[in-house]
């Protein structure tokens, strides 16, 4: 098995699972004029999002911030990601959305610390491509721990999420998948000849 495939976490995987058949049987019921009975993924979404799994994977192409603001969208996006070895990125920014969120004061120090370790520092494990300005410019906010500490960087890192990765996830294979398929239709020619 190949690195990228062993790496990605196994709820992102069976996610694109779960998506890909309740897709499948979408099609396949509406197809053949059944009522739509699904299972999974599909029916849970529904109770959460009353837009249909395919209408919200064709709601990510209309921009990357739909994309992010859909947690299914993120998912999937990630999975993705993982497959480029490049989901760091998208990492860095649900950890600052997280930051951003945390609501006590006394926490902040420590989660930005962990933060900026893991995704800023130079040569960290999982360094997100930001300029050395901004990276600079961050440490010096995470000394006082802002909750907008880390906007700057988020911002870099999302731009090159958008301009880069965003634009290869919707030509991707994987994000065609999730679409709906033209179905082909098989026309019938009948003789129309008749008797006088």
């Amino acid at each position: 098995m190949c690195r990228g495939l062993a790496e990605i976490h196994c709820s992102c995987l069976e996610w694109a699972k779960d998506m890909r058949s309740s897709l499948g049987t979408l099609l396949y019921k509406a197809e053949v004029g059944h009522h739509l009975v699904t299972s999974g993924w599909y029916r849970h979404r529904k109770k959460a999002n009353p837009r249909s799994p395919m209408e919200e994977a064709i709601r990510w192409k209309e921009s990357f911030s739909q994309l992010l603001s859909s947690k299914s969208g993120r998912s999937a996006f990630c999975t993705f990601l993982q497959t480029e070895f490049s989901e760091e990125n998208l990492d860095f920014w649900v950890a600052c959305e997280e930051y951003r969120k945390t609501r006590s004061t006394t926490k902040l120090p420590a989660k930005a610390q962990i933060i900026f370790q893991e995704f800023l520092e130079c040569g960290a494990p999982r360094e997100v491509n930001i300029d050395h300005q901004t990276r600079e410019l961050t440490q010096q906010r995470i000394a006082i721990a802002w909750r907008d500490c880390f906007d700057l960087a988020q911002e870099k890192a999302c731009t090159l999420m958008e301009k880069d990765s965003y634009p290869r996830f919707l030509k991707s294979p994987f994000y065609r998948e999730l679409l709906p398929q033209p179905s082909l239709r098989i026309v019938k020619l009948s003789h129309t000849g008749g008797s006088s």
